[in-house]
């Protein structure tokens, strides 16, 4: 008989107001399917159809049908089950883009646990708050990926634990469970969950701190998916390459994973983002659809590489998780020869896509518009009053796939969550006419240099024009006169510009003066958040801690 591993049940979450779950399944963007049922149900109208292709563990070329990974998925649950941890408790997966990948995520689902994402690049600090601050009761990792050991991260972190989880390891297990035993057992029967309950924990992309949890619904999360397939033309035929790492809400969801496989399409993994090997599998595997970050669309479109390859096949590249610059938007369709489409989100919810049949213009110089006609967006000004069209103020919105709430945060969802409902973004944007985003930075991003507000990441736009400049990120620098001041880094792409061919240049785009940037730094790179992001905390300390050095 199996021993049920005692855990903590899950902390109570905040609920949608009734009015509004009774709208939105009116609506029908609410069902009663959940994230586990879908994929028997994809299994069955697809059975034969190739659902997944890449690497596992073992780094074995592998091919799945629908049908192979219902079955792989529901005997994974059952052993799962047989090791003890059951419907409610929380299951962490730290998995790189590889099929196991897709295995565990719908058997943690099936079971009625709840998978809590972890990303490649976290560490002990990471993975020790999570599997404490969640009550973690199984921890699912590769043995290694990207010369890294997860086997060696996970002996340390259970060994700081009281309780610690049952490790599982795909690829070479050691003393740990192998993920590849737990295919060997029976299919296991998908749990009966609601469809309303949270069906995982998402991390956020702060950059302060550790990520908060971000609890989603079986519903509102299958509602965003579902939408999502026909604006980005996702269908049977799709073939989408995921470079960006698995776990990360935009390539999970934005179609993403879930979406292909909801609507019959084909997932190919790529095992990193290198051009090489991404132009190799769009040309091996007649790729359809690719999701990237701004940085890697960049290096994309620089790669020689590009001209060796056939990417005939390649129709729409989605773009998002930062602004993608106007100038390099521009040079999609003609340096890649696909369709850009521009997407911004939040894995707390809300979802703007540019759509395939709008103008060249809202393509290349707006992040798109809500999924849903029910997505409500405000933009205020610091007064909280609501401004108009064209006018930058801070974004606030709610939704049939927006959270009401972090997980065990309630301190914080007091600052971040309005008495009505609306989540404050942190986004600084404009509208549009049409209901478009422009996103023009983050409200913490914005330097106070005497008094005059500069939105960092429009000066990043300006920089980003510059034909030497690779990469561009503007923060704040502390000054006793101004209180701050404006610092551009730059990563150069080729034979570096002088600090005043810079400025000479900013200048000349025709901004005002206090935007011109007040001191200009040159890098290698630039250094990430856990999630990917930019840090600009950790590009403002380097600075800082360079100017004093300087002045010392």
């Amino acid at each position: 008989m199996t021993t049920r591993i005692a855990r903590e049940p899950l902390a109570p979450v905040a609920q949608y107001p009734p009015e509004l779950v009774k709208h939105y399944r009116e609506q029908g963007y609410w069902t009663d399917d959940t994230l586990a049922g879908f994929l028997t149900a994809s299994s069955a109208r697809f059975r034969d159809n190739e659902a997944v292709v890449g690497r596992d563990g073992d780094g074995v070329d592998v091919r799945l049908t629908y049908s192979d990974l219902d079955q792989r998925s529901s005997a994974v649950a059952s052993g799962l089950s047989a090791l003890g941890i059951g419907p409610g408790d929380r299951v962490l997966l730290q998995l790189p883009n590889i099929v196991e990948y897709t295995e565990a995520l719908f058997a943690v689902l099936k079971l009625g646990a709840l998978p809590v994402f972890g990303l490649p690049a976290h560490r002990r600090t990471e993975i020790g708050y999570f599997c404490e601050f969640a009550d973690v009761a199984a921890y699912i990792v590769a043995d290694r990926h990207g010369g890294f050991d997860y086997r060696k991260l996970a002996r340390d972190v259970i060994e700081t634990l009281e309780v610690p989880p049952i490790v599982i390891v795909a690829g070479e297990a050691e003393e740990f469970v192998s993920f590849g035993s737990l295919r060997e057992n029976d299919a296991l029967v998908p749990a009966s969950v609601d469809p309303l309950s949270v069906a995982f924990l998402q991390l956020s992309g702060g950059t302060t701190g550790v990520s908060k949890l971000i609890p989603r619904t079986h519903a509102d999360y299958l509602y965003s998916v579902r939408a999502s397939n026909p604006i980005c033309g996702v269908d049977e035929s799709t073939r989408m390459l995921v470079v960006l790492p698995a776990a990360h809400n935009f390539p999970m969801s934005s179609p993403g994973i879930l979406g292909v496989l909801h609507a019959g399409g084909t997932i190919v993994f790529a095992p990193d983002a290198m051009p090489s090997n991404a132009f190799r599998l769009i040309e091996q595997e007649h790729v359809t659809h690719a999701s990237l970050v701004p940085p890697i669309a960049l290096a994309w479109m620089a790669a020689p590489g590009r001209l060796d390859h056939d990417l005939s096949s390649l129709r729409v590249l989605g773009v998002g998780g930062a602004k993608f610059s106007a100038e390099a938007a521009a040079r999609v369709r003609t340096e890649l020869g696909c369709t850009l489409q521009q997407v911004f989100g939040m894995a707390e919810g809300l979802v703007n896509y540019t759509r395939l049949d709008d103008s060249d213009e809202l393509i290349v110089g707006t992040q798109g518009r809500p999924i849903s006609p029910d997505d409500e967006v405000r933009v205020v000004d610091d007064a909280g009053d609501s401004v108009g069209p064209g006018t930058t103020g801070h974004l606030l919105t709610r939704g049939p796939y927006t959270i009401r709430g972090y997980y065990r945060a309630d301190a914080h969802n007091s600052e971040a969550f309005d008495a009505e409902g609306f989540y404050r973004t942190g986004d600084l944007v404009s509208v549009t006419e049409t209901g478009h985003l422009i996103v023009e930075g983050r409200a913490k991003d914005q330097i106070n240099r005497g008094g005059e507000k500069v939105a960092a990441e429009e000066i990043e736009n300006h920089l980003l024009s510059h034909p030497a400049v690779h990469d561009a990120a503007v923060v704040a620098v502390p000054d006793e006169f101004l209180g701050e001041r404006t610092c551009a880094v730059l990563v150069i792409a080729g034979e570096a510009p002088s600090v005043g061919d810079i400025k000479r240049y900013i200048r000349a785009r025709g901004v005002a003066a206090y935007k011109v940037p007040d001191r200009v730094e040159f890098v290698t790179e630039f250094p990430v958040t856990g999630v990917g992001k930019t840090s600009k905390a950790a590009l403002r300390r380097a600075i800082s801690e360079s100017i004093a050095a300087q002045l010392s």
